[in-house]
């Protein structure tokens, strides 16, 4: 693995700010809620202001269920941590965490310890942001990693991570801004380091026909599909990010097999959305479904 995993903080930025705003929305209506986010967002005033519909509609503007994309990420992980945690997980390690809360804002049990890795200056800046007393503070460590002179598993170790306890591992919105060679090795490493145990690992990964042919990434009828997919890709590499690595899901599960792992869920925002938006009355219309992103699930 190398730095580049850590390297920025403006995607970071860019999801706390979704994030942000699906808390603005009513309780009934929110598919995940984050009282931490705003204070990692620019301008959060401003959005709060705003209101959710508006900021939704804007959204809307730019890239038709962009907004719904992220927050049915967002949700897929949180669910799979708490059915994790109620399965017996007693671990979780949350690979570049930049500005993730879900050790505070979710209902899970404070016996689950977790691993937040990221770089230092990004940890420090994170940390002088959230409020004291926050919930299971005491579950949580600070493992910061330079890639340049320092191994993944050498830090875990040396923060207590125990082999002998099952895991979950989530890799959230970031294989596509780094080589596959890097990811190969990083799938390698937690693999060697929960050998002698039950895990689970979760990676999102950007579908190759997004750049062979982007119309099939989204819902039929979605409006100039190909058009917005490079913006979407221009948008990323404007602020430092561009993505650089595309995948198959034949690709992935062989990437998974190799290393232990068997792929047990790959779905996208259309097989989430009766799931998520429908019982809010929020459902996205077909033409306005991204399915460029995939959630995937391993279990060795």
């Amino acid at each position: 693995m190398t730095n580049a995993f850590f390297r920025k903080d403006g995607t970071a930025q860019g999801v706390a700010k979704q994030r942000l705003i699906e808390t603005l929305a009513e309780p009934h209506k929110r598919v995940i809620n984050d009282p931490y986010a705003d204070r990692f967002v620019p301008g959060s005033g401003l959005l709060k202001l705003m209101g959710h519909k508006l900021n939704v509609r804007l959204s809307q503007k730019l890239a038709p269920g962009f907004h719904e994309h992220l927050i049915a990420r967002t949700r897929f992980i949180d669910d799979l941590i708490k059915d994790c945690a109620d399965g017996g997980s007693e671990q979780y390690v949350i690979l570049g965490a930049g500005y993730d809360s879900r050790a505070h804002r979710l209902d899970i049990p404070s016996t689950l310890k977790i691993f937040e890795v990221d770089q230092l200056e990004v940890q420090a800046r994170k940390r002088s942001k959230l409020p004291k007393d926050l919930p299971n503070a005491g579950s949580v460590t600070y493992v910061s990693v330079d890639f340049n002179h320092q191994s993944l598993t050498e830090q875990l170790l040396a923060a207590d991570f125990d082999q002998s306890k099952s895991t979950v591992f989530t890799l959230e919105g970031v294989s596509q801004y780094v080589t596959k060679d890097a990811i190969t090795s990083t799938i390698n490493e937690l693999a060697v380091l929960t050998q002698g145990t039950s895990s689970t690992f979760f990676m999102s990964y950007v579908d190759k026909r997004l750049d062979t042919d982007p119309e099939d990434c989204f819902g039929k009828g979605y409006p100039k599909a190909a058009k917005r997919a490079e913006l979407i890709k221009g948008l990323s590499a404007k602020v430092g990010e561009p993505w650089i690595s595309f995948y198959t899901a034949e690709e992935v599960e062989g990437l998974f097999s190799e290393n232990g792992f068997s792929v047990v869920e790959n779905r996208t925002v259309a097989d989430l959305n009766a799931a998520y938006f429908a019982p809010v009355g929020r459902a996205l219309p077909e033409d306005q479904i991204m399915k460029l992103e995939h959630f995937v699930v391993g279990r060795s």
